[in-house]
């Protein structure tokens, strides 16, 4: 992947639902990582925020891959990110529901892209070489 940034889903919900808090932290946030390199999307990224729509072609209109970049998920991201997972639990994590983002924060560490989201501690704990990037 060439340099610049993944967008976590709830950025982009945020930005797409314009949510009353954080709609001008996140757009702003998400200006700003285009400024400075592509955007990427991976498919989980994507089947989570098509949840919210439809139809494809509204999700594609929503996210044109002009503006996100669709990058596959590296084999090497899905083992780094169970062995973070495990880790995790290790420690006491009890959300069964949280591998999908081990996932996308073990695919920005194997692609070294930043990494755009509201969910910094987890991903800065269980990635600490990813360039972790929040609204604000």
């Amino acid at each position: 992947m060439a340099t610049g940034t993944l967008v976590d889903t709830n950025i982009l919900l945020d930005v797409l639902t314009q949510d009353p808090t954080w709609f001008g932290p996140s757009a702003e946030a998400l200006a700003q990582a285009a400024e400075v390199g592509l955007l990427f999307i991976n498919p989980i990224i994507y089947a989570e925020v098509s949840v919210r729509f439809s139809r494809i072609e509204e999700l594609e209109e929503a996210m044109p891959p002009s503006d996100y970049r669709r990058a596959p998920l590296p084999w090497e991201a899905a083992f780094l990110a169970g062995k973070a997972f495990v880790d995790y639990r290790d420690r006491g994590g009890t959300r069964s529901s949280t591998l999908p983002d081990f996932y996308i924060g073990a695919h920005a560490a194997v692609a070294d892209v930043d990494l755009l989201t509201r969910d910094r501690g987890r991903y800065a704990t269980y990635f600490p070489t990813v360039t972790v990037r929040t609204p604000g």
